[in-house]
């Protein structure tokens, strides 16, 4: 599909709010001021890259035995466009926290991000191709490596960069740098709170003792034996933290399950390309007018209660099916390289978006880990950001299920912080045989979490433990969003 045939006027018109953000966000995610005049010079309709503003078509270089760049041009607009994106990802990622701490409600829309991540997908799928030229050419070679929270592209002299004059310290992928740097400065200032708090209590309790000695600021002692190292180890990992928001209610019933594959991880560079869902009933009867029996992929995949499954899917610009993703095929069996035609871009599809958020509001929905499927539908879901801030939309992730109420998620040596996978803990609850694995597609893995969550439910209100215990709530449960009085 085509730019004619697509109303992408949104992009512009998110531009009319940028005085609202800018009045309420000066500093991006790293502190930095954020340039809202260079911001409103951005074309997100058509391209922000170096090499879509000057019309270079990259494609045809990619695909002929020749490309027509010199290696200082081919360094130059890969310099660009990285700069580029290190100076927009930041303001990306500040919008979310200003948005919903936006409680006078002085931003009315969550659009402009939206349009920011649109543009910014783009420009991520050029920096790849201009990195494969540069494959092509000989000037480098690329690898994967894991540096601490993420992994980034590394470039390796080729053969042929001597000859280029090319210096590949300034075109190397900062994202690491940039991410563990903020998560460092993140965890500084949570120790720092941390100490000041520490300090206020010893000045507020000076004086008080017991008996034994007291344990209360008592934050690394050694343990005296192995056994009381692991229940120290256990109470650590038991102890309720911010999931716990996530966990259902005793009165939850209809609920809807959604998993969503993606290119990536990252909901700013990455595209949506598989969407499932699925219905079942926690507590009530399942709907008698449902139909029956539906087909899975799988046919050890039993319906049981569920119903009104669906699955949809969703393509890829041409830049980034032609790149190919390697991880995903064998994750998914997912090939993007034959989702550039006859697929829309999730993106790209008002209709799509408007029917999933529909359903998002009608119920609860569920998903294990749900903060990925959040972090998506901010950036990807037109209307979700401002349903989610007025409460209209409801979140139950299965995850922190599994962590505080599966006996089997315990620590262990080979997963320290217990093993709650999706695959892990379906099995575990019976909702998959321990002869097959996680399919890695929404509508399976959608109904497979529900199946484990129902089953989980009922075990847990026959032995009055999870919401039925004495720290158990009443009620729907799940996380949402409210406005703060």
């Amino acid at each position: 599909m085509n730019e004619s045939t697509m109303n992408l006027s949104w992009l512009d018109d998110a531009k009319q709010d940028i005085e609202q953000w800018s009045a309420s966000m000066p500093n991006d995610a790293d502190n930095q001021p954020i340039d809202w005049r260079w911001v409103s010079s951005l074309d997100l309709r058509n391209g922000i890259g170096a090499a879509t503003r000057q019309h270079v078509d990259l494609l045809a270089m990619l695909r002929s035995s020749s490309p027509q760049l010199s290696a200082p041009q081919l360094h130059a607009l890969l310099k660009d466009d990285l700069a580029i994106r290190d100076r927009l990802e930041p303001t990306i990622a500040q919008c979310n926290s200003t948005f919903m701490m936006d409680y006078d409600r002085l931003i009315a829309s969550y659009r402009l991000p939206r349009a920011l991540a649109y543009a910014n997908r783009r420009l991520c799928d050029e920096i790849a191709v201009l990195r494969q030229i540069g494959v092509a050419m000989g000037l480098w070679t690329v690898t994967e490596e894991r540096r601490e929270r993420v992994t980034v592209p590394v470039l390796l002299p080729g053969s042929a960069l001597a000859s280029g004059g090319v210096a590949l310290d300034d075109i190397q992928d900062r994202t690491a740098d940039i991410v563990n740097g903020r998560a460092a400065r993140r965890a500084a200032e949570k120790s720092q709170k941390r100490a000041s708090d520490y300090a206020m209590s010893r000045a507020n309790l000076s004086g008080v003792t017991s008996p034994g000695g007291s344990t209360l600021f008592d934050y690394g002692s050694e343990t005296k034996s192995a056994e009381a190292a692991q229940l120290r180890r256990m109470a650590e990992y038991r102890k309720s933290d911010w999931r716990d928001a996530y966990l259902p209610g005793r009165d939850v019933d209809n609920v809807m399950g959604i998993d969503i594959e993606t290119t990536g991880t990252d909901p700013a560079r990455v595209y949506i390309i598989d969407v499932g869902f699925e219905y079942m009933n926690m507590i009530s009867p399942r709907p008698a007018a449902a139909p029956t029996g539906y087909q899975y992929e799988q046919s050890y995949y039993e319906t049981g209660d569920a119903y009104g499954q669906s699955r949809l899917s969703f393509g890829v610009p041409a830049a980034n099916a032609t790149l190919g993703n390697p991880l995903i095929l064998d994750l998914t069996g997912i090939d993007v390289r034959d989702r550039a035609s006859g697929f829309r871009l999730f993106d790209e599809w008002p209709e799509a978006q408007i029917g999933l958020l529909q359903r998002l509001e009608q119920q609860p929905y569920v998903a294990h880990n749900a903060r990925f499927e959040h972090s998506f539908f901010m950036l990807n879901v037109a209307g979700y950001a401002e349903s989610y801030r007025a409460g209209r939309i409801t979140i139950i992730d299965t995850l922190p299920m599994s962590r505080q109420w599966d006996p089997g998620a315990v620590p262990t040596n080979e997963h320290p912080y217990g093993d709650n996978t999706l695959d892990a803990y379906a099995k575990r609850q019976g909702a998959l045989d321990s002869a097959h694995n996680e399919r890695h597609l929404g509508l399976e893995d959608s109904h497979i979490m529900l199946v484990a969550m129902k089953h989980h439910l009922a075990a847990l209100k026959a032995q009055r433990k999870g919401p039925w215990g004495p720290a158990g709530r009443a009620g729907v449960g799940g996380k949402s969003c409210g406005r703060k009085r």
